[in-house]
């Protein structure tokens, strides 16, 4: 089953104890990259300039067996984003950004996951509509991660709205306590899953950092901790965990009992666990995961 993907690609400069190292990123881009290290078939629609960034993450994506539309190639400058990370391992972003999709058809892929900013910047939300909708119709299963930036983000109540029709229109939607935080202030945690499954999905997850995640139907709610890691930086660790998610979306939405879940549960942390270990989104291959 062809999985396609639509959001962003880019260059994350990552800051650390006075030293700098650039590297291929973009939370969408780094979810391809996970399916394809998975040896799934996926293809990334983004946005790539034709200049020393574009380049390298082409390179580093295609390395990894990700395919690229040839509408992600574009005159405009490839997006760079500066992550500063602290003495935990968190990171702070701030970006250069572009993001004008063309509009690709995407029937054919069984599963269509987008999030982040290509999700909801103003700049390319009505292209992500309609390859959504057209996907949708085709009878694709859609999956969603907000990743929010806040720093990003002008209009705060536009943006809760968009996001509050991609979770609409998803299957399943992924979220971290940071994320929840930001969409519904003040609410708990099985209040926000809650709300997130009365708007349409399916399966609801939340990424709790440290402290592991819980995964939701209407039927079951499951809690596990984090596995135990020395981090070396947390860059990834989200996309690692909906990655797996993206590639059990067709089994989780067939069955979606509690055995079924707490597989994919105990699946996405020993994933995210992995990357956390080593510098940069540096997502697991399927040989780690054996």
């Amino acid at each position: 089953m062809t999985t396609l993907v639509i959001g962003e690609a880019l260059v994350d400069v990552v800051r650390e104890n006075g030293r700098t190292n650039s590297v291929p990123g973009g939370s969408p881009a780094n979810v391809a990259l996970g399916l394809a290290r998975l040896g799934r078939e996926v293809t990334l629609h983004t946005t790539l300039g034709d200049d020393e960034a574009g380049r390298a993450v082409r390179a580093h994506l295609e390395e990894s067996g990700v395919a690229l539309t040839p509408e992600s190639a574009t005159a405009a400058p490839t997006t760079i984003a500066t992550a500063d990370i602290d003495e935990n391992g968190d990171a702070s972003y701030s970006f250069a950004l572009e993001w004008d999709p063309a509009a690709i058809d995407p029937r054919g892929a069984g599963v269509v996951h987008t999030g982040s900013l290509g999700a909801w910047l103003p700049s390319g939300a009505a292209a992500v509509d309609g390859m959504l909708a057209a996907a949708r119709a085709a009878g694709a299963l859609v999956t969603f991660d907000p990743n929010i930036r806040s720093s990003l983000i002008a209009d705060a109540d536009a943006v809760r709205a968009l996001i509050g029709e991609r979770t609409a229109a998803s299957d399943i939607v992924k979220m971290s306590d940071e994320d929840a935080a930001w969409l519904y202030p003040g609410a708990s945690e099985d209040e926000v899953l809650d709300t997130v499954l009365a708007a349409g999905p399916r399966i609801a997850a939340l990424t709790r950092g440290g402290d592991g995640a819980v995964i939701a139907t209407r039927g079951h709610r499951i809690s596990r901790p984090s596995a135990p890691v020395t981090v070396a930086d947390t860059i990834g660790a989200g996309d690692t965990f909906m990655t797996i998610l993206v590639d059990e979306a067709p089994a989780l939405v067939a069955d979606l009992s509690e055995a079924i879940l707490g597989r994919v549960l105990d699946r996405a942390l020993r994933a995210a666990a992995i990357t956390v270990s080593r510098p940069g989104p540096d997502l697991p291959w399927a040989r780690d995961m054996e």
